[in-house]
């Protein structure tokens, strides 16, 4: 059932989160004012890193294909969002689309039209906007539109919003019209970029590296897209050979991923800790990622920066605003006209004219 616009002034919005991982996207929403109803994710290891840092978080370990959405109909939803398995789109795979078993597209438009959300948000890799899956993606906006939302794709790169690191995503959002028509995409600044060196000069001195502000310098441009959350990729390392050949340019060795920060007579290339690249990634410093090192580093690998999460989710709040504030504006005007109509009745029963009627009906 719809909100009022009167309930919706006076109460936050809400968001289900499906596929939340370590948590990026619900970090970002949580900022731009969402109250989480539940997050669910199917990996242990990030299940127990969302517990760790949220313990009032309703956190549900579960495969999404097992979830009966159903159970969320009481609850009143305002986004669903989730960034669904990135490999069958990802250029870095077969690309299989949706002949591959891990597409949960499928799941998240049953799951939108068993809760019909105000708003629907999904990020996943650039590959999905390329020409291949045109007709995929063409799909889903028709399927969106026979519920009743306008739905658009657009392309983000994270650098743009302070997350200092390559990283495109494709988004999708879809909204009714009457939020739809109040929602404008956020915008990043692509001038105001933070760099490696920027970002981790704290973290590399933290055991007291005496080369760190040099390292610094070197490291004085936005990272590569991190890279590693898949399970089939291995080990913590920071991606294939490119990948590693660019890190190289900013002072990192990409071979594997440190236990700890260069101590205070380090020489060579630093290795990223687990916490350096959760920093590469745009978590929050008081973000702890749990578990061990290659787990932890899989988890910060597959997030969805919440710097971006936050802009997008900020930009979906303030449209539901819009459209609440009209509403009440609307419902208050037609108040006050039924007010002024119900006192102009009252006053005519007033009137010189009406009283002088009654008086001479009595004499």
């Amino acid at each position: 059932m719809p909100m009022r616009a009167n309930e919706s002034l006076t109460n936050s919005y809400t968001s289900l989160e499906v596929c939340a991982g370590a948590g990026g996207q619900a970090l970002g929403l949580e900022a731009a004012g969402f109250d989480h109803v539940a997050l669910i994710e199917i990996d242990p290891h990030a299940c127990a890193t969302l517990r760790h840092n949220r313990p009032q978080w309703n956190v549900i370990e579960n495969d999404l294909n097992s979830v009966d959405f159903k159970d969320f109909k009481s609850s009143r939803i305002d986004l669903l969002a989730g960034g669904v398995p990135c490999p069958p789109f990802s250029v870095a795979g077969k690309q299989l689309g949706s002949e591959d078993e891990r597409d949960l597209f499928p799941v998240l438009m049953k799951a939108t039209a068993t809760l019909l959300p105000r708003a629907l948000m999904i990020e996943n890799v650039k590959g999905l906007l390329s020409q291949k899956f045109g007709p995929y993606r063409d799909a889903i906006l028709d399927y969106l539109f026979d519920l009743g939302y306008i739905a658009e794709w657009r392309l983000f790169n994270a650098a743009d919003f302070g997350v200092p690191q390559v990283r495109y995503r494709s988004i999708l959002v879809a909204m009714r019209p009457e939020d739809w028509a109040n929602f404008k995409w956020p915008s990043g600044n692509p001038s105001s970029r933070v760099s490696v060196g920027e970002a981790l000069v704290s973290l590399m001195k933290s055991n007291g590296w005496k080369r760190a502000d040099e390292w610094s310098q070197v490291a004085s441009s936005v990272a590569p897209t991190l890279v590693g959350g898949s399970k089939k990729h291995g080990g913590a390392d920071l991606g294939p050979t490119r990948a590693k050949a660019a890190w190289k340019e900013l002072g990192v060795d990409g071979k594997g991923v440190a236990d700890a920060a260069p101590d205070a007579d380090f020489e060579g290339m630093p290795r990223l800790t687990v916490p350096m690249a959760a920093r590469i990634q745009g978590f929050p410093s008081s973000w702890e990622i749990t578990g061990r090192k290659t787990a932890a580093y899989r988890q910060v690998g597959n997030a969805f920066p919440a710097p971006v999460a936050e802009a997008l989710g900020s930009s979906i709040k303030h449209a539901f605003s819009l459209t609440d504030s009209n509403k009440l504006l609307e419902e208050t005007s037609q108040s006050s006209e039924q007010i002024i109509s119900l006192n102009a009745r009252q006053l005519s029963v007033l009137s010189p004219e009406s009283i002088q009627l009654r008086l001479r009906a009595s004499s």
